[in-house]
């Protein structure tokens, strides 16, 4: 073969390589989400990755739609105004619906039920809301608990406590309430619960729930497709039992 045919051909395959490259190319989806609420997302120590229910979830989904993921680790509360101001796609990360958040994000239909409760100690005689008055209770910053006891249905209960003080995150709040700088923390069940188990916290307890708590994957208000897209494949994946 001379230099010159050698040449042509590796052109051609370069070109061909290129056009693979580009065929192969999917869209980024950058996906927002607070890494401290295991089991649903988390930073695993071991991987350096993020991982969890709602971290596989969207990886699954995102895949079956065409797209790359990228994961952006933010505080729940700038999950929001991430979503609103187009720094981010989707937020994955044990979102509740509301009707707040629907009129700020488009949102799919609940792929999980969950209940927020009350996390006291064992030995605790808090058993009701009535119980927590005079009492410091504890939340997390932009979460769903917390919206709740800033609704007008729970203004009297928060009329009541001591006070309310905001935590970055569950497991600060749940250390605190072990230690006792706080009587209680409302949360969600499941987070609870698992991380009462990981913290090996056989002085705390879930005392009674408040409201159910149905998680959504959220969206731009105007970004009905992808949403309906997303949530076409969860349909899907509800029918053949993979979530």
């Amino acid at each position: 073969m001379s230099f010159k045919k050698a040449a042509v051909l590796l052109c051609a395959l370069c070109a061909a390589g290129a056009s693979l490259t580009c065929a192969q190319a999917r869209e980024l989806l950058r996906v927002g989400t607070e890494p401290t609420f295991a089991p649903f997302e988390f930073l695993d120590t071991k991987t350096k990755e993020f991982s969890g229910f709602d971290i596989d979830l969207i990886r699954a989904v995102a895949d079956k739609a065409g797209y790359d993921v990228k994961i952006l680790n933010m505080g729940f509360d700038a999950l929001l105004p991430a979503i609103m101001t187009g720094t981010i796609d989707v937020v994955a990360s044990g979102m509740s619906i509301t009707p707040e958040r629907e009129e700020s994000m488009a949102m799919t239909f609940p792929y999980l039920n969950n209940q927020i409760v009350c996390y006291v100690k064992a030995d605790s005689d808090i058993t009701s809301l009535a119980d927590l008055a005079g009492k410091s209770v504890a939340v997390q910053n932009g979460s769903y608990a917390e919206e709740l006891l800033l609704s007008d249905a729970y203004a009297d209960a928060k009329a009541s406590f001591a006070d309310m003080p905001g935590f970055e995150d569950y497991l600060t709040a749940l250390m605190d309430l072990q230690q006792g700088g706080v009587d209680a923390v409302i949360m969600d069940l499941v987070v609870g619960d698992y991380r009462i188990n990981s913290m090996g916290a056989e002085n705390l307890k879930a005392a009674f729930p408040l409201e159910d708590d149905n998680y959504g994957i959220g969206f731009r208000k105007d970004d009905l497709a992808l949403r309906d897209k997303v949530q076409d494949i969860l349909k899907e994946m509800k029918a053949d039992g993979s979530l």
